[in-house]
């Protein structure tokens, strides 16, 4: 390379160098504000947010040529790889000038700073890797303690409690159980506790019969490789629980290992159950065929020493209203139980399907021909008409044979300004339990530096103010464009992350955004050296189904570039647990970030 182009580029970094130093100086007052912990975090942020608004794509390729830094990854350490750079190029033109290499942070104290908040944040990593681990808790955890701790034992740093769903109660049990857990097996796990916050969600669907499904595994011949499992416990909130039948108590002490029992369920079938393991007011009970239990079906024995008993209340099966390309749906503001679509005894819709929204103020905002779609994007929808006490919707994508909607499900208007954020009512209640119990607030739905410093003011009611760290779940268009301030505003407290809530996130900003937002949020975070959580569909087939996906492989091994990742309940929990962890051990020493070319930031 000329010496021309080599001025021309020491030039330009000048030029660079200059910029983020003005914008630096005018924002002392706010840099001031922030937590001891961010005093140069928050300055390579501003020196970041500055250098981004430039496009930088040019003098990463003349980097390229010379073999030197293209700095691409230079968001931790913005200011020392300039002047580095800058250093290297004048020792090429042969200039002796002393070089000016203090200011900024260093690349190995920008990485221990992300370290040690990660540390503090989600705690001591386990043996082997650095990525955290983070698993949603089923309401099946807070009575069912193996469970639990199995998922401790499989690799869990963090445990997530929803606040979405259950209550006070429930949480408490769960909490308990995973702090034995913790104990019994020597490991410190971190309680992160979300706020539901103002989001959109379908209402309740008309309840189904009250009837749990249990079935074996198979191989491809259909031959029975694992028997169906049957937890019989005498606790009437136990019908709640996945794979548990509420009994009598009493009833519970009659039985021994090996005892064989009979119940005809809901088909009219007799299926053999077998006791497999006594345990103190529990039973766990195999069945080599497919049974459906229902409340108050008698399990029989024909042994004297127990006694007929029914099975105690069972929850109501969720239904789902199924929806195809072309259908009506009817979105009301009423609290009422929706309901499925009424047919005439030739297939002719009398009535179509209805559901209600959870939050009647987004009436006010949205407007017909507008866009709707229905969780996390996997129906989409056209307002067609809106009435005072409700809307109708017609369908415009969904599965060829129907998409399940069923209640509790996010609904999104990606090109309306709603204007929510902040926290709700509820929210605020649920604050004492969190400031209480939990490690970390898992902040959803914030949008503006304004909704921060509503949480921030909260948590000073409860003393909670730096007991009690902040994830802020970043969901919406509005969380992406404001992030920077979003970040300066919570930077006033210690130990905070930012979670990208990826469903939301790309049915927000639109599924071929979703890649390149996610890399700004990666950028942005690392800049402000705050830890990052890679979540959604994280192995959900997996999780769900029993098998992952090779895609979700492949999503995991790109999850490396995160902090921690979140892993969703389901059946298979444990395995994916199991499974994140040995790919982030064994992945984790080959794995580099990508090379990125840097455009100038845009706002989407």
């Amino acid at each position: 390379m000329k010496a021309t182009q080599l001025e021309e580029l020491i030039s330009k970094i000048d030029h660079i160098v200059e910029a983020i130093s003005l914008e630096e100086a005018e924002v002392q007052e706010l840099i001031r504000d922030v937590h001891p912990v961010y005093h140069k975090s928050v300055k390579n942020l501003i020196h970041y947010n500055g250098f981004r608004k430039f496009d930088l794509r040019k003098i990463q390729k003349k980097f390229r040529y010379l073999g030197l830094t293209r700095l691409a990854h230079a968001e931790g350490h913005v200011m020392s790889s300039l002047l580095k750079s800058k250093f290297i190029l004048q020792r090429l033109l042969g200039d002796p000038s002393p070089p000016n290499l203090k200011s900024g942070l260093s690349i190995k104290n920008g990485e221990r700073i992300l370290a040690k908040h990660a540390k503090e944040l989600f705690g001591f990593r386990s043996k082997g890797r650095r990525v955290r681990i983070m698993v949603t808790l089923p309401t099946e955890a807070a009575y069912n303690y193996n469970l639990v701790y199995e998922m401790v034992a499989s690799g869990m740093n963090c445990a997530r409690i929803n606040c979405a769903h259950d209550g006070p109660e429930v949480w408490m049990k769960m909490v308990e159980h995973i702090k034995q857990a913790s104990q019994e097996l020597g490991r410190s796990i971190k309680i992160a506790m979300d706020l539901a916050g103002p989001k959109i969600r379908t209402g309740s669907i008309v309840a189904g019969p009250r009837v749990k499904k249990f079935r074996p595994v198979k191989d491809i011949k259909g031959r029975v490789i694992k028997p169906a499992t049957i937890i019989m416990e005498g606790n009437p909130e136990a019908g709640s629980a996945m794979d548990m039948l509420p009994v009598d108590p009493a009833w519970l002490g009659q039985l021994r290992l090996g005892d064989k029992l009979f119940i005809t369920d809901a088909r009219n079938k007799v299926r053999k159950l077998k006791v497999v393991e006594v345990l103190e007011n529990q039973i766990m009970l195999s069945c080599q065929k497919t049974l459906y239990v229902e409340t108050g079906a008698t399990i029989r024995s024909r042994s004297s020493h127990v006694e007929d008993i029914e099975v105690g209340e069972l929850p109501a099966t969720e239904q789902a209203i199924i929806l195809r390309k072309d259908d009506i749906l009817k979105v009301t503001k009423l609290n009422v139980i929706g309901s499925l679509p009424l047919f005439d005894g030739e297939g002719k819709l009398l009535k179509p399907a209805s559901i209600s929204c959870q939050l009647p103020e987004i009436f006010d905002r949205i407007k017909e021909g507008e866009a709707i779609l229905f969780d996390d994007g996997k129906i989409e929808g056209v307002i067609e008409t809106i009435f005072p006490d409700h809307f109708e919707v017609r369908i415009t994508r969904a599965k060829e044979k129907g998409s399940k909607l069923r209640a509790e499900k996010g609904m999104n208007f990606p090109r309306t300004d709603l204007k929510l954020g902040g926290l709700t009512e509820k929210d605020k209640t649920d604050l004492e339990f969190v400031s209480k119990y939990a490690d970390i607030l898992n902040y959803s739905f914030v949008n503006t530096k304004e909704d921060v410093a509503v949480l921030l003011s909260e948590l000073e009611k409860w003393n909670a103010i730096n007991s009690v760290s902040i994830i802020l779940k970043i969901e919406t268009r509005l969380a992406f464009d404001n992030l920077v301030e979003i970040l300066l505003a919570a930077m006033k407290v210690k130990y905070i992350g930012v979670m990208i809530a990826r469903g939301d996130l790309a049915v927000e900003t639109g599924w071929d955004t979703i890649g390149k937002v996610q890399e700004e949020i990666l950028a942005l975070c690392g800049a402000a050296h705050v830890p990052v959580v890679w979540a959604t569909q994280v192995l959900e087939n997996l999780a769900k189904e029993g098998f992952p996906s090779r895609s979700e492989i492949t999503d995991t091994v790109s999850s490396l570039r995160a902090e921690c990742v979140m892993l969703n309940k389901g059946p298979y929990i444990k395995e994916a647990i199991q499974l994140l962890n040995t790919i982030l051990s064994d992945m984790e020493r080959f794995h580099e970030k990508n090379q990125a070319m840097l455009p100038k930031m845009e706002k989407l």
